[in-house]
């Protein structure tokens, strides 16, 4: 199976509360570069997307291009969740391509995780695709990136 990683695009500054922060024009602009790579490199079959706005509108890019892809929003992958718990709740979803939308850090923990090496931040609007025979710490490799366009 694959999963694919991808952190939001850029998002406006601290106003608010950290969950309610927008995606900038910009961001916007970022989401769509990555969700047209992943669109036409992969078939995804999942989304799983956090709670927060940012990466809510994020996934948008990827839903209005498969909108019949189901949508499960997941409260265990914000900037301040337990990356290792956040891992073992992704083997809930049956996917053979599963799409994760979140945030730093936690994304690049998650990543370190599925493959064992030392975390490496990921751009805004990163995707990262990793082939794993199922979803567990060590079980993964690495097999594809995707930067878009950064500030």
């Amino acid at each position: 199976m694959k999963i694919i990683l991808m952190r939001h695009g850029q998002a406006e500054g601290y106003r608010d509360a950290d969950s309610t922060r927008q995606l900038t024009a910009f961001g916007q602009q970022q989401a769509k570069e990555t969700a047209d790579y992943i669109i036409a490199t992969y078939q995804p079959d999942c989304f799983v997307v956090s709670p927060y706005d940012r990466a809510q509108q994020t996934l948008t890019a990827l839903t209005e291009q498969a909108p019949e892809v189901p949508v499960h929003v997941y409260e265990g992958i914000t900037p301040s969740d337990d990356p290792l718990t956040a891992i073992k709740g992704l083997a809930a979803f049956d996917a053979e391509c599963l799409v994760v939308v979140c945030h730093m850090s936690i994304i690049a923990y998650m990543a370190a995780l599925l493959t064992g090496e030392t975390p490496e931040s990921f751009q805004l609007a990163e995707a990262r695709v990793f082939e794993v025979a199922f979803v567990a710490t060590d079980m993964g490799k690495e097999c594809d990136r995707f930067i878009p366009v950064q500030p």
